[in-house]
This record gives structure tokens, sequence and C-alpha cells, in this order.
């Protein structure tokens, strides 16, 4: 019980690890993906190309799950499964420890719009995987559009495979965001360097960057052949007339990111608005639970590696370690989190979205549930919490478990809470019954 648990391998995760053996604590570091890096570092397949060391006292798991987490006597217990989801044979362990480090991360948020559920339509981060992990593009005309400045070194992905990208559709319009706020404008400073850079290389391959504008419908028959861009007010809503039609074979959406809360909640750690709460140390309401980078808030791989370090450090004397969190570290990570709050008011996801939707539009596309069935479900059958409303609607009860749709469907309906309504299941990730079957048997 004495070793730190770090669960997650990107940024956060990486720096929390590197922190807490440098107190000369043994720490174990699981990660779901093949190597290091997460979404931000992500790279390649290749085998024997790893980009970044871990320091001796690091036990590393690579393509390995957190399928299930319990209190017990002095801590936590971690259920885990290594290897493939598909694979025959997954090897099992169970571990327990006195503090876990949980940076599980975010994933895309897509919002739903007529034709969304088309092959040729991914969510950004989709696009950025396979064009950094397979070297594969997704189409050869692509549109992007969404909100914030992810969108950005997407599209240079995409240039850098060679796709042509017809645009960079921003919903939002930033500059007027960001000066609204400047205390965070000033507080990311050190970022006006890469996003210049960002810049330049869509005005070098002729992409245009429009604010204010996005794609409201996708339109195809086998798969998307053509978008519809429009104009929109500061509230989302479409400017009437400024609908017209662009011929691609891909389109990229990504409207920010929604935290992976799956772990957090099972671990039964408070929330504020949708985000695992946080002290100065970064632990959470759980004694000896800590959460670091996009659990807390979204704000870029420097910030969730300097939250690592502090959560890292913090984690190593929970188990009794002689350290202090150095000041220098809270003071980025204050000014890191300046720069996120800056960052959610200049790119903020605004209700007039809901006006893109028709009747039909799917929103729950797992178990392909429309728009108009979810206010039926609340309007004639009184579905107003998660669990009636995925019992009347079956929203939420697809493949994803609502990873995809909850967000979206705790806004259109009304739920309270919605992220942790949707987030918040015994299971966190695919097992075989055979593996919960034989749970008596795991070792640890």
């Amino acid at each position: 019980m004495n070793t730190v648990v770090v669960v997650g391998g990107g940024p956060a995760g990486m720096a929390a690890a590197r922190a807490a053996a440098s107190a000369g604590v043994p720490v174990l570091l699981i990660d779901s993906a093949p190597k290091l890096g997460g979404q931000y570092h992500r790279q390649d397949h290749t085998p024997g190309t790893e980009a970044f060391a871990l320091p001796d006292g690091v036990e590393y798991l690579p393509e390995t799950v957190v399928f299930a987490v319990e209190p017990v006597p002095g801590g936590h217990r971690l259920h885990l499964r290594t290897g493939r989801a598909d694979g025959p044979g997954r090897a099992r362990r169970r571990v327990g420890t006195a503090a876990l480090v949980l940076a599980t991360g975010a994933h895309d948020r897509a919002l739903p719009f007529p034709g969304w559920d088309l092959p040729g339509v991914y969510t950004a981060g989709a696009a950025q995987a396979l064009a950094k992990g397979q070297r594969v593009a997704v189409g050869n005309r692509v549109v992007l559009a969404g909100t914030g400045p992810f969108l950005l070194p997407v599209a240079e992905s995409l240039i850098g495979v060679g796709a042509r990208v017809l645009g960079v559709l921003e919903a939002n319009d930033p500059i007027r965001g960001w000066f609204t706020h400047p205390a965070g404008l000033a507080a990311g400073y050190r970022k006006v360097p890469e996003l210049a850079g960002y810049l330049g290389s869509l005005a070098r391959h002729r992409v245009p960057f429009r604010p204010r504008t996005t794609v409201v419908a996708a339109h195809g028959s086998d798969r998307v052949e053509a978008v519809t861009t429009a104009r929109l007010t500061r509230d989302w809503t479409v400017v009437p007339g400024s609908e017209r039609q662009v011929d691609v074979d891909a389109v990229c959406v990504g409207f920010g990111f929604t935290p992976r809360l799956e772990l957090s909640v099972a671990a039964n750690c408070a929330l504020a608005g949708g985000f695992v709460a946080v002290d100065l140390a970064q632990g959470t309401s759980v004694p000896g639970v800590f959460a670091a980078g996009e659990l807390t808030g979204i704000g870029g791989a420097a910030l969730a590696a300097d939250e690592g370090e502090v959560a890292g450090l913090a984690a190593a004397e929970a188990v009794g370690a002689d350290v202090d969190v150095p000041r220098s570290a809270l003071r980025r990570v204050r000014a890191g989190r300046r720069f996120a709050s800056g960052l959610d008011s200049a790119y903020p996801v605004r209700l007039g979205w809901k006006s893109w939707l028709r009747e039909d539009t799917l929103v729950c596309r797992c178990e392909e549930v429309g728009y108009g069935e979810l206010c039926r479900a609340v309007e004639q059958r009184d579905a107003r919490g998660a669990r009636s409303l995925k019992l009347v609607s079956r929203a939420g009860l697809g493949l994803c478990q609502g990873r995809v749709c909850g967000r979206n469907v705790a806004e259109l309906t009304g739920i309270p809470d919605g992220a942790a309504a949707f987030s918040r299941r015994p299971i966190a990730e695919p097992v075989r019954l055979g593996e919960l079957a034989n749970l008596k048997e795991d070792n640890g």
C-alpha cells in the first residue's frame, strides 16, 4: 500500500510518476495506450521508438485499463486488465494503494447536427490521432469546425499528412473573448509563439480561418459528400442567409473537451462545474486520492504537467515520504489556471447550438435516439433524471455508455449534474463476463 499508483500516461500522469519517484517511493504507472504521451504527445506505433523515459522506481503498465476502483481500509483497490480489449487471455491484476493519482484526461466533445452520423465525420482528436499515430489523413478535402485552439494543431497535423484543409471554422470570436479576460491572456503569454506558428502554417498553406462560423449540417448518401456552413450570432444561432454548401470528403469537429470522470466518480470525488474539485496540493475530497490534468479543468499540456508534479509529490508525502512541494510549481499551477479560465471565457459553448437540430437529428448515435424522441421522453413521460431518461429513451445505453452523448443529452433535457450522471458506472471500461466471474482469482 506504500506504492503511489498513477492512472494515465499523458503529460499529467508522466509528471506525477516522475515527481513521486524522485521522492524515493515506488510508483505504478498505468496507461491504456501502447505508448506514453497521451493525446498531446501521441507517438506513432513503430516498435522501439519510445520518446519518453521513466526514472528508476516506476513500474509501467501500457495497454492496461482500470475497470473498477473500490475503497478498502487505508486506501483503494484497483482492478486491472492488460492487453487488447478484443484479445483473448488478458492479464489480470489487482493492486491496492494509499495514494492514487488520477490523470485520465479528456476526450473531444462533439455537438450533434443533421448528418453528423455519416461516415467521414470525425472528431478533431480522432483525426489528429490517425495523422500522428498512423500517418493517415481522414480525407483529401477536409473542413475543421468547432471552437478552441485545439483546431489549429489538428489542421497542421492534417496538412502534414497531405490533406487539403479547406478551412478552420471557429464558432466563437476568440480575439474579442480574450480581451474580455486580460488576466488569462497575460497568464498565457508563453503560448503566443506557438499560436503564431500555427497561424503562420495556415497562411503558408492558404487555409482560411473563419471566426463566428461553423458546420451546421453534413450531406451524403453512404458517406459525407458536402457540408453546410453558416455564420453565427454571438449566441450561436445561424445568421439568416449566410449558409453555403462546400464539397468535402471529411469533416472534423471539436467543441472543447469532456473530462473522463468515470474513476473519479467511482472513487466518490466531489465535482465542481463538471470537473474534479481539488485543493492546492491537487487533493480531491477523498483522502489519498489526487487528480491532475484535464480532469480538473482544460488548460493545456503545460498546466497538466505542472499539476501532475504537484500531485505526484503530494501523493508521495501521503505514503510517508518527506517532501515539500516547490513554491515555483504552485505558482505555475496558479498561472496556468488563470490561463485555463481565459480559455473557458474565450471559447464557450453557446446554447444556440440547439437551434441547429431537427427532430430527426440523432443525439445518441449508439442507440439511434433522435432529438424529438428525447423531447418526448421528457415532455410526455416525465423522464427528468439520468436513469429514467436512459430507460425511457435508451440514450446513453449504447457501446460508449454516454461518453459521447451524455453531456449533450443533459444540456438538451435539463438533467442536473449531467457530468456525474453519465459518468457513474461501477464498470468503467468494457470487460468480458468471464473476466468478471474470475475476479476472486485476481492476485494482489
